[in-house]
């Protein structure tokens, strides 16, 4: 386990998935990630590599030959190495080997960096090709906030709040995780999205092309918030699981097929294409105030 730690936070990463598994404020006695009940749902803050959501028959197509790949990809179970690790900075790295490239024929590095500055917990996914072609890939956070933040609160005291005043579309999936091609649109209170669980009922809420680039975890019934910053994902994600006491707030470089027939991996939703020789990167930021 890997720990980081300033006056204010202290965060625990483990290797394998090089996954968050604590975010805990100092100042106030919190801990902010959900704790990875396995009677409830098994995970803190899975990284999903290299696909992002469900794939159409859990599979992908490259020229035109079909690979298995389960939902999120194998990042998240997959052990990574340790590059760099400080009081305030770690690095984590994940390459190919013959047990990826039988479900994904792409030689790649994929490294995750977490920094610590102050209340602040920044995260950065690199992307490297390794390949002598170009690669095609998606990549995107999952992490499970604690809500409510304290038992005095209950779930139904918080609220998402938008950067901008949005006209929120949620886009539909089936049971499996599939996009159904439907959406449904949700109202906004002053920039306020009011949890229930209710709201979820239907599955994760995924947003496409939204104008706010941060949202604000927030209660009605104290000051504290937590903040996600996501400037270079184009997509975000909500979700909750029955009656359990967290949200997920889910930046993603990527998403699920839609029902139907299946694309060659270069035409799937989202998707990202690096050249040969060349690095992608994307950042986000969880910030306790």
């Amino acid at each position: 386990m890997i720990t980081l730690e300033n006056e204010h936070l202290r965060v625990s990463i483990r290797t394998k998935g090089a996954e968050l598994t604590s975010i805990y404020n100092k100042l106030t006695q919190m801990e902010h990630l959900w704790q990875a009940d396995p009677v409830i749902w098994e995970w803190y803050a899975p990284n999903l590599f290299p696909v992002v959501g469900e794939c159409l028959d859990n599979k992908i197509l490259v020229n035109n030959a079909s690979y298995t790949l389960n939902r999120h990809g194998f990042a998240r179970t997959s052990e990574f190495n340790v590059l760099k690790n400080t009081d305030k900075h770690a690095e984590f790295s994940l390459g190919y080997n013959e047990s990826t490239l039988e479900v994904y024929p792409f030689q790649f590095q994929f490294q995750i960096l977490y920094h610590l500055s102050d209340n602040q917990l920044k995260i950065t996914y690199k992307v490297i090709n390794a390949d002598d072609k170009s690669i095609y890939f998606s990549v995107g956070g999952h992490p499970a906030f604690n809500v409510p933040f304290s038992p005095s609160d209950s779930f139904e005291d918080y609220y998402v709040e938008f950067e901008h005043q949005e006209r929120l579309q949620t886009h539909l999936l089936t049971e499996g995780g599939l996009f159904t091609g439907e959406t449904e649109t949700l109202e906004l209170s002053d920039g306020k999205l009011m949890l229930t669980k209710e709201l979820f009922k239907k599955g994760a809420l995924v947003f496409k092309d939204l104008s706010s680039k941060k949202v604000r975890l927030k209660s009605k019934n104290r000051s504290e918030f937590l903040e996600v910053n996501y400037p270079h994902f184009p997509y975000i994600a909500l979700w909750t699981k029955d009656d359990a006491p967290f949200i997920c707030i889910e930046p993603w470089v990527g998403c699920a097929d839609t029902a139907g027939r299946p694309n060659d991996i270069s035409k799937k939703e989202g998707i990202r294409k690096l050249e040969k020789g060349h690095v992608f990167e994307a950042d986000y930021t969880i910030s306790i105030g």
